[in-house]
Parts: structure tokens; sequence; C-alpha cells
């Protein structure tokens, strides 16, 4: 079975649509504020007119393989009348290649039944696949909809499969005799399998096995429609501003955007849409204090009377689940097949770091107390004061205003001659823009990649701007999976969530955006160096708790002194970046950690506490439940509430990271350590690309993952370099 036909048929998720949390400075497409209502229409797939202009639509082009490139989907005929037809005709074959191999009457041998599944599901893979980056890029009512009859008939479909006895005996007289196999990724292809059917029910009795149906359908609808929820509060949850003097503190260009989103909605006054985390950019800049908590309150208390029963009813049946299944709660359930194993393991790494995060976050807070006081103010620090006073701060300390540096970050230079640099330094590849291939919308664009000896080796799609029925947040997704069994290319995009300028302008990035665009690419990087010969363990198919490493390791080629030379440079006048600025860049780098790091462990405490509930609990204050989870593990605060609270937590309660979002903090410890061990040797060097891309990121879910850090380091990773880091040590 292709990877994502059962597992896009479980979580309804892009394989990494939680991405985007950075090194906790998130949200790095913080910026994003009402610009996202600046798009163009999202609700169809255009194609750039001249290869759109050409096209004929021809029947429903999901239903065979695409004769482009490395099979790139034909966006240009793809239509949303296509999908539901698609997902049927899918099922259906899917169904049939599946009896046809359980009711097969050879005995069963790796080749006639984990092989012979890995070789099927082809419609419904490819139409899992464009629906859900459709969903994800272009949502509207009419894709919603589609979702809500999809998602039933996908689940059904799953537990079809993993609860067939017939199919299972076979998988498990496989997987009986697996130590015969020679090879050991065939090993471990067989232990995937067999883990998979046994997590799914395979050897619950037929009472249970139906009991897991109506379980596993009623959790596939109440994510649903807390996703949906989600997308609905960004349209309705805004605030209007009439008089212009109450933004006082906002720049031209902002107020513009806010000024042009208003009008796009119909509204007089100036629009301020919320990005998906707690914090809100325009805070950073906003003088009007009321205003500033109005915005706040809003984003902190959204979407609670639709989801708030939603997040009590999930939490409550993943627990009843995870009682089927043989498990004291779900996070011991999710952890099983995770790098940490269990609850202990990640409770201990994120108790661990709780008090050095709040000890700095309340000398941060003393900082900012002593700015208010002395800019005359009378009042006890809020959370809708820190990150304006915060700034205040930074411009005091390291003399640095982000408007000195967005001249010096062109979206455009920081691409090509920024990452792509990098990339070509570290690992040899150059890429071609493929402008006669078709996109999913106008300003998506796409290049093919080629490798060190100029062979082909990939297609890069870049879905920069942000637009109303768009997933906020930053994310990557494997479009075709590379996999030697198939022949399949990689073919992966990412998506980001960057303010579009007005026309004729530049988009200029914030640093935060730099990093986000340099993260997003270590998840492309790891899809497009994938050498794995079955798809279900290629690319980034690993545990959640790996997956984030070679995002977070690709994040600080950003401010390489190489790699900053190269790109940034004033985008009107070429000239690089005064040495005295970068410096202050660099000296600021651990500014305000302790702020991110509170908000990033409140989250991620909440996630855990919420998965750690065992079957038979009842919970019923969203509200209640949080503070006490908060304070239980002494990263409750005042001033600084968690990145995500539960009714708005994507990752928790709908994006597939379930008891999992403590992986961003769990794979920073690689990525520190990687990075630092790779700086001790040389840094930007083919030598050392071309060893993490051998031993890290060409291995995919083949082998054991650590140990395939430990091939690229000669040691596991230690905690010291995320410490320095984060600036929690000196």
């Amino acid at each position: 079975m292709h990877k994502t036909v059962i597992a896009t048929a479980i979580g309804a998720a892009l394989i990494l649509s939680a991405c985007g949390e950075q090194k906790a400075q998130e949200p790095k497409t913080a910026a994003k504020v009402a610009a996202q209502q600046l798009a163009s229409d999202a609700s169809k797939i255009a194609a750039p007119a001249d290869t759109k202009k050409d096209t004929k639509k021809v029947g429903n082009v999901l239903l065979e393989p695409s004769p482009l490139t490395f099979q790139a989907p034909q966006y240009d005929l793809i239509t949303k009348a296509d999908f539901m037809p698609a997902f049927k005709a899918g099922i259906k074959e899917h169904s049939e290649e599946i009896a046809a191999i359980a009711n097969n009457p050879e005995a069963p041998t790796f080749a006639n039944t984990i092989v012979a599944m890995e070789k099927t599901g082809a419609i419904l893979d490819r139409t899992s696949r464009a629906f859900f980056q459709y969903s994800g890029l272009l949502a509207d009512d009419e894709v919603q909809k589609i979702e809500e009859q999809a998602m039933p008939m996908l689940t059904e479909h799953s537990d079809n499969i993993y609860m067939d006895p017939k199919l299972f005996a076979r998988v498990q007289a496989v997987y009986d005799a697996k130590d015969k196999l020679t090879d050991k990724v065939d090993q471990r292809l067989v232990q995937h399998y067999y883990d998979q059917f046994v997590r799914a029910g395979a050897k619950l009795n037929d009472q249970d096995k139906a009991k897991l149906r109506d379980l596993n359908g009623e959790l596939s609808k109440l994510a649903t429609e807390f996703s949906q929820n989600i997308l609905k509060s960004f349209k309705d949850d805004t605030i209007l501003v009439t008089d212009k003097a109450q933004l006082k503190g906002l720049s031209d260009d902002e107020i513009d955007g806010l000024a042009a989103a208003a009008k796009t909605a119909g509204k007089e006054g100036y629009l301020i849409s919320l990005v998906n985390t707690t914090r809100q950019p325009l805070l950073m800049h906003l003088d009007n204090r009321e205003l500033r908590q109005k915005i706040w309150e809003t984003s902190a208390n959204r979407a609670q009377s639709t989801n708030g029963p939603i997040v009590l009813k999930l939490a409550e049946l993943r627990a009843e689940k995870a009682k089927l299944l043989g498990y004291d709660t779900w996070a011991d359930y999710v952890l099983a097949d995770q790098m940490a194993g269990k609850p202990a393991a990640v409770y201990s790494m994120l108790d661990n770091l709780a008090p050095k995060a709040v000890a700095k976050a309340e000398h941060e807070a003393a900082d900012i107390q002593k700015e208010i006081k002395a800019e005359g103010g009378n009042f006890e620090l809020k959370p809708w004061d820190w990150n304006y006073y915060a700034e205040k701060v930074r411009k005091a300390k390291y003399d640095l205003d982000e408007a000195q540096i967005k001249p010096y970050f062109e979206f455009n230079r920081v691409l090509n001659d920024g990452l792509f640099f990098a990339m070509n330094k570290l690992y040899g590849i150059t890429f071609k823009p493929r402008t006669d291939l078709p996109v999913w919308q106008e300003d998506v664009k796409v290049w093919q990649v080629f490798d060190k000896d100029g062979s082909p080796l990939a297609l890069f799609y870049l879905d920069p701007y942000a637009r109303v029925g768009k997933n906020g947040g930053a994310w990557m997704d494997e479009i075709v999976t590379q996999n030697y069994l198939l022949d399949g290319k990689p073919v992966v995009y990412n998506a980001l969530n960057i303010p579009k300028p007005a026309a004729g302008q530049p988009t200029l990035l914030t640093f935060d955006e730099v990093v986000t665009m340099f993260h997003e690419f270590g998840h492309a990087a790891h899809g497009i160096f994938s050498k794995v010969k079955y798809p279900s363990l290629a690319g980034t198919s690993t545990a959640r708790d790996f997956v984030e490493f070679p995002s977070q390791f690709n994040e600080d080629w950003a401010i390489n002194p190489e790699v900053l030379a190269n790109y940034a440079k004033n985008y009107k006048t070429g000239e690089p970046i005064p040495a005295d600025l970068l410096k202050k860049i660099r000296d600021a780098a651990t500014f305000n950690q302790g702020f991110n790091t509170v908000e990033y462990l409140g989250a991620a405490l909440l996630d855990m506490e919420w998965h750690s509930v065992k079957a038979g609990s009842k919970i019923t204050d969203v509200n209640a439940f949080e503070k006490a989870a908060l304070e239980k593990h002494g990263i409750y605060y005042a001033p600084i509430m968690p990145r995500y609270r539960s009714c708005y937590f994507s990752h928790a309660f709908s994006g597939g990271y379930s008891a999992g979002y403590y992986a961003y903090l769990w794979t920073e410890v690689f990525a520190a350590d990687a990075f630092s061990y790779m700086k001790d040797h040389g840094g930007l060097t083919r030598e050392n690309g071309d060893k993490f891309r051998e031993d890290v990121l060409s291995k995919g879910n083949s082998q054991d993952l650590m140990q395939d850090y430990i091939n690229f380091r000669g040691q596991q990773p230690t905690i010291d370099a995320l410490l320095k880091r984060r600036g929690l040590v000196d």
C-alpha cells in the first residue's frame, strides 16, 4: 500500500501539515497578519497562462498516472468535481487488490503479501494526496463538503483492511518468519506492517473490532469538525478598526494591508485577522494598549464555543480507543512507536527544561517591567504587553529594529542566493525553474532539482503567500514519494504564509520568515534525497519525533556567514548587510527565548496532559483543565500563555500530532547537536553535506533512526548544544 493511502484514511492530514514550530521562536509565519485576505481566489486551481490556455479537460485525470515529469499532477486539469468519483474508484480498486492478496491460495510470503500490498492503491494514493493538498491550500465550502463525505469512506476502508482476519493471518505468518529474510530493510518493512495492523486492532475480537470501528468513525468526524471550525474562525474571529489613529505604531504597508483586507471583506475600515498561534504579530508594534488587549483576547479565546466540546469528546474517545487496544492512555498508545517510547521520557524532558525556561522568562519580564515604568506606565505586565515592550527592550539592548533588517531579506534573493546557494554548497544540487508545469495557484513556482552529477533528481514546488482558504503556518508534503519499487521520483512542496505585498512591491521578509524558508526546505531535502526501496519506509515516513530533525538542522544555515554574505543584500542598492547590523542580529539570536520556550512548553505539556487522561475520566471545563495542567508542571506563568490553547490547537486535535507536539523539542536536541558537530568539522562543505545526506537524509525509515544519527555523529545527541542554542545557559 502506498504510504499515504492508509495514513491519509486514518489521519486525514498532510504528512507535515502541522509543521512550523522552529526552535520555539514560532510563529515563524507570525507576520502574515491580515494580508492573508489579499490573495487571489482560492476556490479553483489555477495554472500559468502559458500552460493553461492549450489544455483540454479529458475525463478524470486522477484515474490515470500523470504524463508530466515525475508524474507531477496535472493541476490545470483537476477539478473539485473529480475528487469524489476518484475516491470511490480508488477505494473500489484498492479493495479488490487487497482482497486478491487476502484470498491468494498460495502460502503467504514476503513477496505475495507484504510487497504485494506495497504495490496497491495507486488511484486512491494519487487522489488522497491531491485532495488533502487541495484542502490545505485551497479550501472553500465545496472542498469542506467533499472532506465531510470522503473521511467516513476512507476511515471505513482503512478499518476494512486492518481488521480483515484473512489478510492479517497472512501478515502474521510472514512476520513469524521474518528472521529468515536476509535483507534488513525487508525485515523492517514486515515489522512496519505487522505493527500497523496490530495497532489498528487486527488482534481484537469481533465485538471489540465493532467498537473500534465506531470509535474511529467518530474520531474522524470530530477531527474534521475541529479543523473546519478553525478555518471558520480565521474568517469570523477578526477585529475591525474604524479609527486609523488606533493603528499608530504600524507601518504604512501594514496599515494599507489592513485596509485592503477590510475592502476585500466588504467592510469599511481596517480588518485585523488572526494568525494560528496565541501570539499575534501586530502586538509587537501597536501603541494602543486597549486594542492590543482586544486582539490578544480574541486570539486566546477563539473557537471555545465550537471546539471546546470537541476537545473534551476527542480526549474521551481517544482514551477509550487506547484502552481497547491495551494501552493505559492515548499518549502511551501514540508513543509506543515513536523514538521517545513512553510518556515518562517526554515528561522528563519537558519538566527538566521548564524551570530553566521560567527563570529565563521571569528575568525577561523584569526587564520589560522596567521598560514599562521608564515610559511612565503604572500597570503590571500582561500577555498583550509582552511583545510590544520586549521589542523596545530589544532595541535598547541591541539597537536592533526589524525595519532595519527587512530591506536586506528580499524574497527572491533569500531563496536563490541564500537557500539554493547553501544547498548547492552543501549537497551539490542545482535548481532550474519549470514554468511549463501547471500549478495549483498563480503564485506557486516550480523547480526541477538536479543532482551533483547533473542528473534529474526531483521537482520542488513553493507556495509562498498567505491567502483565504490556506491553512496557517508552514509545512512540507510529498506529492510523489521516492521509492525504487515503483520507480517513484520525489515531487515535494513547501507551503509558507508570507504576506503578499501590493502589486509591484518587493516581498521583504522578517528574519523569522527567512528561517522558516530554510526550515521547510530541510523537510523537502529529506524527501528529495530519499534512497529507499519501499514507499512505506521512504522519504519523511519516519517517527514524528525524528521527522523535524532535518528541518530544524537546516535552519542554522540561514545565519551561516558565507550564506548570509551571499544573500543579505539591500534590495534597492545591492549593498551587503553592514557588519554591525549582522552582529546585532547574531547577538540578539537568543533574545526573548525564555518567553518562546515557556510558550512552547505550555503547549507541549497541554498536549501530553490531554492525552494522558485515562478512559472513564470526566472533564467538563477546558479552561480549568488547562490551568491545572500548567500549574502541575510549574509552567503556568500569567504573562505567557501556551502557544496554542486547546480550542485552536490543530496539532493536537486535528493535525496528526496528538501526544506528539513535544517532537519539535525532542528533534531540536538532535538538530543543535548535529549542527554543532558539523560546525566543528568544517561547516558548510560538500564533505559534511554528503555525509549528512548519506547517513540521515537518504535513509527514510529503512533502518533504526537512532542508528542513523549515530552513523553520522558517532554517538547519541546530548542536550548541551540545545541549551546554548536557546540561550538558557551561557
